[in-house]
C-alpha cells in the first residue's frame, strides 16, 4: 500500500521554503500484535509544527532530518491487531504529516463518534487546542468578574476559545488581531468588548484608551512587540499565562528579550509559561466543560479546512502570515464512514 509522507530534509533558517520538506512514498508494513494501521482523515496545523522543524531545546525532541514530519492527526482504522481498536473506529493520535501510520502500544486514543459531532471538533474545541485554552485562562488567568483581558492571537484556534472563557467568567475582554474582518468577528460574533488589529493600529495606544486601569490578564500567544506593548499596560498583581511566542518562530539569530521586562516586578505580575501536557491527567475536566458550554451554545468555534496532504507546506504558512480563520486543518482523506 502506497503512503505518501512529509520527510523532514532540512532544517529552515527564517520562513519555510520548498527545500524543507520533500514529500516522497514509501510502503506501509506488516502489522504485529497489538498494532493498527489508520488512514488519516484530518491532519492539525500548530504553530509548534515550526518548532518542531528546528534543533533548539524544546517540550519534545525536534524532528530528526529524514523523518516524517510530526503532526497530531485524526483517522479511521483499516486493520487492527490491537483488541482494544475494530476497523472503522475513529482514532487521535501522533499521526504525522502522511496518508497511513501504524499506531502501537495505545497511541492511537478512541474517539467518541456519534456521527453528529464533526471529528474536527476533537482536533479544536475539544482536544488539546480547547485544553489549552481552558487551563491556561481559567487555572493560570483565573479572570474574576469585572477584571480586563487581553488576549493576542484572539481569532486564532486557542486565543477564540480563551476569549470566550474569560466572558464567561464575566471579565471584560479585549482581544487582539490581524485584520479588520478577524476583529469583527471576535466583537460580533463572539461577543467580546473590544478588538485591536495590531497592523494598523498602535497596540500600546489602543490600550491606554480600552484599558485605562490596566490589564489583569494577559493570554500571550504571540510575545514580541505586542508583549511589550502589553506588559506596559499592566495592572497591579496581573497574571500572563504564556502559550506560544508565534512572533519568533521564524526569527533568525537570538532575539531580544522585552523592553518592558521590569513592569513584572513594579506591578508585581505573575508569568508563567506552560505546555499542555502538563495538564495531560485533567484533560477530561477540561472537555466535559467545553462540551456543556458548547452544548449549551455558549462557545462558538470555528474550523479552516485545507484541501489534500499535498497543501500541508504552504498551508502551515497560513499561521505566520494571519490568514488562517480559525483552526487550521488539513482534510487529507474523505471520510465516507458516514
Amino acid at each position: 500500500m502506497d503512503n505518501r509522507q512529509w520527510i523532514l530534509v532540512k532544517r529552515p533558517v527564517g520562513d519555510i521554503d520548498d527545500e524543507t520538506l520533500a514529500l516522497r512514498t514509501a510502503q506501509v508494513r506488516e502489522l504485529e500484535d497489538g498494532e493498527c494501521l489508520v488512514r488519516n482523515l484530518y491532519l492539525s496545523l500548530d504553530p509548534t509544527n515550526r518548532v518542531w522543524m528546528s534543533d533548539r531545546e524544546q517540550y519534545l525532541p525536534p524532528v530528526a532530518i529524514g523523518e516524517v514530519m510530526r503532526g497530531i492527526t485524526i483517522g479511521r482504522v483499516v486493520a487492527s491487531r490491537d483488541p482494544r481498536l475494530a476497523v472503522g473506529d475513529a482514532v487521535q493520535g501522533v499521526g504525522g504529516w502522511q496518508d497511513y501510520w501504524v499506531a502501537q502500544g495505545g497511541a492511537a486514543t478512541k474517539l467518541r463518534d456519534d456521527g453528529k459531532t464533526p471529528l474536527t471538533l476533537y482536533m479544536g474545541l475539544l482536544g488539546m487546542v480547547g485544553c489549552t485554552a481552558y487551563f491556561g485562562m481559567l487555572e493560570i488567568g483565573n479572570p474574576q468578574a469585572g477584571e480586563t483581558v487581553v488576549v493576542s492571537a484572539a481569532a486564532g484556534a486557542v486565543g477564540s476559545i480563551a476569549v470566550q472563557l474569560a466572558k464567561l467568567r464575566g471579565a471584560r475582554v479585549i482581544g487582539i488581531a490581524g485584520s479588520d474582518e478577524k476583529c469583527a468577528w471576535l466583537v460580533e460574533e463572539l461577543g467580546i468588548d473590544a478588538a485591536i488589529n495590531h497592523r494598523r493600529e498602535k497596540v500600546y495606544a489602543r490600550l491606554r484608551e480600552l484599558a485605562p486601569q490596566g490589564v489583569d490578564v494577559y493570554f500571550d500567544n504571540t510575545g514580541g512587540e505586542i508583549l511589550d506593548a502589553v506588559l506596559a499596560n499592566l495592572a497591579l498583581n496581573a497574571r500572563i499565562p504564556l502559550c506560544g511566542l508565534i512572533s519568533t518562530y521564524n526569527a533568525t539569530g537570538r532575539g531580544s528579550g522585552p523592553a518592558n521586562y521590569g513592569a513584572i516586578l513594579i506591578k508585581r505580575a505573575m508569568v508563567k509559561g506552560f505546555i499542555i501536557l502538563d495538564y495531560q491527567a485533567r484533560y477530561g475536566e477540561a472537555i466535559s466543560a467545553l462540551a456543556g458550554w458548547h452544548a449549551q451554545g455558549k462557545l462558538k468555534y470555528r474550523v479552516d479546512i485545507v484541501e489534500g496532504l499535498e497543501s500541508a507546506p504552504r498551508a502551515l504558512g497560513r499561521l505566520f502570515d494571519g490568514s488562517n480563520q480559525g483552526k487550521l486543518v488539513v482534510r487529507v482523506a474523505a471520510d465516507t464512514a458516514h
